[in-house]
C-alpha cells in the first residue's frame, strides 16, 4: 500500500458519518495512522521516540483517544514515508477539526474528565450494548426520572448543578433519533423496573417511556426477570461500545461512582460480549419484554 493511496480517501468532503463527531473524526486519523506505521515498518517504541513520547502515547493516538498536535503528527507523516504536500496538508486540515471540542464542551463545570471520553465514545459508536442491573441506563431516562437519579447521586450539589446534569443527560440522548444513530441494545434487570425511585408518577411514565423507546427501529431492550440466575448475578453494570471505523477495537466502560474503567484489549472485551450474549439469550424476548413492562404499569400501586 503506498502512502498516496492511503490516502485518497480523505481528498475532498469529509464523509458524512464524521460531520460535528470529533472523536469519530480522531479515531479515524488514528486508524489511519495506524496503517501506515505498520505498512512503513516502523514500531510504537521508534515512533514515540520521534515525537519526544512514548509507545503509549502512539497506543492512545492510534485509537482516537486523545487529541493530536499538529506537530506530532507531522513528524510521524514524515516518519512514515508521507511526504507529498497535498497529502499532507490534506490530513492536518483534519487533524485540526478533529481537535475541536464536543458539544459537550459547554457543560465542563459539571462534566468530570472521565465521563467526557465516554461521552465522545458513546457519540461515535455505531453499536452501544449495556447492562444495568439497577437503574434504567442513562441514554432511556425521563428527564424526571435522571432529575431523581442526579439528586440521590450527588448530594451536594446545588439546585443549578443539578439542572445542568440533567440538560447534560437529555443532550446525550437527542443523537438517538437523529439520521445514521447507533443501534443501542439494552440488557435491563427486573429490579431496575421495580425498584422504588422518585414519585410513583415518576416511576410509571419512567416504566411507559421505556416501552415507547423500546419500539424504535434502532433500540432493543430485554427485561432479565428475577428468576435468571447465571450470567445476571454479574451484578455491576458495563457498556459495551463497537465502532464505524474498521481497527477499531471494541471497548467496554466500567463506571464507578467517581471514576471509570475503559478496556480496549480483545482478551478483555471478549468476556464482555460473552457475559452479554449469555444475558441476552437468558433474559426475555424484545416483545416479551414490552409486555413484561405493560403487567408491570396495571399492577403498579395506585393505578386504578
Amino acid at each position: 500500500m503506498t502512502a498516496s493511496k492511503d490516502f485518497d480517501s480523505y481528498h475532498g468532503q469529509i464523509p458524512a458519518h464524521w460531520r460535528g463527531k470529533p472523536t469519530v473524526l480522531r479515531m479515524a486519523l488514528g486508524s489511519k495512522l495506524r496503517r501506515l506505521r505498520e505498512a512503513s515498518g516502523v514500531t510504537r517504541e521508534a515512533a514515540g521516540y520521534v515525537i519526544r513520547g512514548s509507545s503509549s502515547k502512539i497506543s492512545r493516538m492510534e485509537l482516537g483517544r486523545v487529541s493530536f498536535k499538529e506537530r506530532d503528527v507531522a513528524d510521524l507523516l514524515t516518519l512514515y514515508g508521507v511526504t507529498d504536500e497535498q497529502n499532507r496538508e490534506a490530513f492536518l486540515a483534519l487533524v485540526c477539526q478533529a481537535n475541536a471540542p464536543g458539544w459537550w464542551h459547554k457543560y465542563g463545570d459539571v462534566l468530570p474528565s472521565w465521563f467526557e471520553t465516554y461521552l465522545g465514545l458513546e457519540q461515535a459508536a455505531s453499536v452501544i450494548r449495556t447492562y444495568e442491573p439497577a437503574l434504567v441506563p442513562g441514554l432511556l431516562q425521563t428527564e424526571d426520572y435522571a432529575r431523581t437519579v442526579i439528586q440521590l447521586r450527588h448530594l451536594q450539589d446545588s439546585d443549578n448543578d443539578v439542572e445542568r446534569r440533567v440538560a447534560l443527560r437529555m443532550a446525550r440522548q437527542e443523537f438517538l433519533s437523529r439520521p445514521g444513530a447507533p443501534s443501542v441494545w439494552v440488557a435491563l434487570d427486573e429490579s431496575a423496573l421495580r425498584r422504588p425511585l422518585g414519585s410513583r408518577a415518576v416511576q410509571r411514565a419512567q416504566l411507559q417511556h421505556l416501552i415507547e423507546i423500546a419500539q424504535r427501529p434502532n433500540i432493543t431492550l430485554q427485561v432479565v426477570p428475577f428468576h435468571v440466575g447465571g450470567p445476571a448475578v454479574v451484578g455491576s453494570p458495563f457498556t459495551i461500545l463497537r465502532f464505524f471505523e474498521p481497527g477499531v477495537p471494541d471497548v467496554v466502560y466500567l463506571e464507578h461512582l467517581a471514576s471509570a474503567v475503559y478496556l480496549d484489549k480483545a482478551s478483555d472485551t471478549v468476556e464482555y460480549l460473552a457475559l452479554m450474549d449469555s444475558l441476552c439469550v437468558e433474559a426475555k424476548s424484545p416483545d416479551a419484554s414490552i409486555s413484561f413492562l405493560r403487567r408491570i404499569i396495571e399492577d403498579f400501586p395506585g393505578n386504578p
